[in-house]
């Protein structure tokens, strides 16, 4: 069946100037946000994977500040206060690094304690730069994801079942299936984005989708680099926050051409 709004990927890129469109000077900032008290592995990582592979100014990596004395000498780490169970606190502090840089992506190992919750969505809602929810950064937020499901440029990087989890969370009115077929899974993510800004980027029957403003572009992941679970290390949240920082204003586009880099 040939729907107007999606577009696959099945043969070449589709947008494959984009993937070129690399500065040849370092530019921007990227904040890599994530940790707890007992674990810090993703955003370190994530954060490694972004410096050696772009030409960012600046890699950040922000963690909650019982980490302090745990991880290793590493450049440009950024400490916030903490809760007492050693996530991050509500705090503005959160909000200023995600505000001053151009790019933050939430690469994973939260904690979800109600706190953290706030902390975290609140610093996402106030403030405008682009934002990536990745990994377990999904589940954290649940419970306020009504309060930023409306922000402009936030992308959110989960399986069908985080997405069905989200989806429930803001009572939206139809329901992700995770056995649904690929046909019906890209009517509800084509009707979603219509109604929400976000940006989606998930994984169903052999496809990587990428969905943005009621459009769809589909990519068969035995194209990619990728397999089912290398997609979500953090290497391409990556690909995606730099081909969007190099290619502003055409979040679907860059998503897609990052997909296939």
């Amino acid at each position: 069946m040939e729907l107007s709004y999606w577009k696959k990927q099945d043969q070449k890129p589709l947008y494959e100037s984009l993937s070129w469109n690399i500065p040849e000077q370092k530019t921007g900032t990227v904040n890599i946000i994530g940790g707890n008290s007992q674990s810090f592995v993703a955003p370190i990582k994530t954060a490694e994977f972004m410096s050696s592979n772009f030409p960012i100014s600046r890699t950040n990596v922000i963690l909650p500040d019982s980490l302090k004395n745990k991880v290793p000498p590493l450049p440009n780490i950024i400490t916030t206060p903490s809760t007492d169970s050693g996530s991050f606190a509500k705090d503005k502090t959160l909000e200023k690094i995600i505000e001053n840089g151009d790019f933050s992506i939430f690469a994973g190992d939260m904690s979800k304690n109600s706190i953290t919750t706030v902390a975290i969505s609140e610093a996402i809602k106030n403030t405008t730069k682009p934002v990536i929810l990745a990994r377990d950064s999904i589940g954290t937020i649940l419970t306020e994801a009504a309060n930023i499901i409306e922000r402009e440029n936030l992308f959110i990087m989960g399986s069908m079942a985080q997405l069905q989890k989200l989806l429930r969370a803001i009572y939206y009115p139809k329901m992700l299936l995770l056995s649904m077929p690929i046909l019906p899974a890209i009517e509800l993510l084509h009707k979603f984005t219509i109604s929400y800004p976000a940006t989606i980027i998930t994984f169903h029957e052999g496809q990587i989708i990428a969905a943005s403003g009621g459009k769809i572009i589909t990519t068969p992941i035995e194209k990619t680099k990728y397999s089912p679970i290398t997609l979500w290390d953090g290497t391409l949240a990556c690909k995606i926050a730099a081909f969007n920082l190099y290619n502003p204003n055409q979040s679907l586009e860059a998503t897609s051409a990052a997909i296939l880099s």
